[in-house]
């Protein structure tokens, strides 16, 4: 962070093109594996997209990256808690979290996925242990985004976001996946909210009866929920590292008269920084999402799906 990161100069390899995104994902289920990257995948180059194990390595990244005029959100990486106390765990680490962003005097937020605070048991503890964040991060002036998951866990994720609304809570946002068939229906009954959005194309794997399975489809439901966010009243967070796309919403923006305070771009920790940077250069605000934690395989191998450069990156390394 704050330093250029080489960029692959060299051409990826047909096979690593090849790898289906399929078997990479299937990958971060594998114990055996797990246990190989979490031994040797700092070292082999985990480094580059997580800001470390502990908050104590991550507070300085994030320092980095906003004296290089970057916004930054971070997360304790970590999902599916079965347990009540390992809820209950999480939302002290969180705690924790906001308090020290806080004193830092960072610009930073937080993201977390319910699935670490209890939804994987129960809702109604999710709801409990969330909304106790989201007032606690109010009073500190902080935001918090929830995360979106699989297909499983959209509408629970969605009813909580409503409700922490109902409440009051105006210092949440949440995420839409463009994959999902169902996501332009989420988005029109999230309007009315005038929500704060994250809009992501998606990295979970899911079977065609629930996900656009191309390409060419996924990037232009992206681009339908932008502009119709935009169009509806909404705060857009752009989360994608797709030049295309990226000059699509500042043509958009450009040509419908939206301001700059009505959408921002967000990209990934050790993920295109010459193009994050180009962004603030341009007078965009630019946010770096920054995790951290010791649960940081099942993230690692999502970025590795993502892209082929970052595969062939983390191959490299190995080498």
């Amino acid at each position: 962070a704050g330093r250029p990161v080489a960029q692959l100069t060299v051409p990826v390899p047909s096979f690593v093109r090849s790898l289906p995104r399929k078997a990479i994902l299937l990958a971060a289920d594998s114990a055996l594996l797990r246990r190989l990257v979490a031994r040797y995948g700092m070292r082999l180059g985990a480094a580059r997209f997580v800001a470390g194990e502990t908050l104590d390595e991550c507070i300085p990244v994030l320092r980095r990256l906003n004296e290089a005029g970057l916004h930054t959100n971070t997360t304790l990486l970590g999902e599916e808690i079965p347990t009540a106390d390992g809820a209950a765990a999480a939302v002290s680490a969180y705690v924790e979290i906001l308090d020290r962003i806080a004193a830092e005097k960072l610009r930073a937020n937080v993201a977390l996925k319910l699935t670490h605070l209890g939804l994987t048991f129960d809702e109604e503890t999710a709801f409990a242990n969330v909304e106790r964040l989201v007032a606690h991060a109010g009073r500190l002036g902080l935001f918090i985004r929830i995360d979106m998951e699989q297909s499983a866990y959209v509408e629970p994720t969605l009813r909580i976001y409503a409700r922490l609304r109902a409440a009051g809570h105006e210092n949440v946002g949440v995420v839409l996946q463009a994959y999902l068939y169902r996501s332009p229906a989420h988005l029109e009954h999230l309007l009315p909210l005038a929500p704060n959005v994250r809009i992501v194309k998606g990295a979970y794997l899911e079977p065609p009866e629930v996900a656009h399975p191309d390409k060419q489809d996924v990037d232009a439901a992206y681009l339908r929920l932008v502009e119709t966010a935009l169009r509806g009243g909404a705060y857009v967070a752009v989360a994608t590292h797709d030049e295309r796309i990226i000059r699509h919403v500042q043509a958009f923006a450009a040509r419908e008269g939206f301001e700059r305070d009505r959408f921002e771009f967000q990209m990934l920790f050790g993920v295109r920084p010459a193009l994050q940077r180009d962004l603030v250069a341009q007078s965009h605000k630019v946010l770096v999402a920054t995790p951290f934690g010791p649960d940081w395989y099942p993230y690692l191998m999502r970025r590795l799906a993502e892209r082929p450069a970052n595969l062939i990156f983390f191959l490299r390394n190995l080498v």
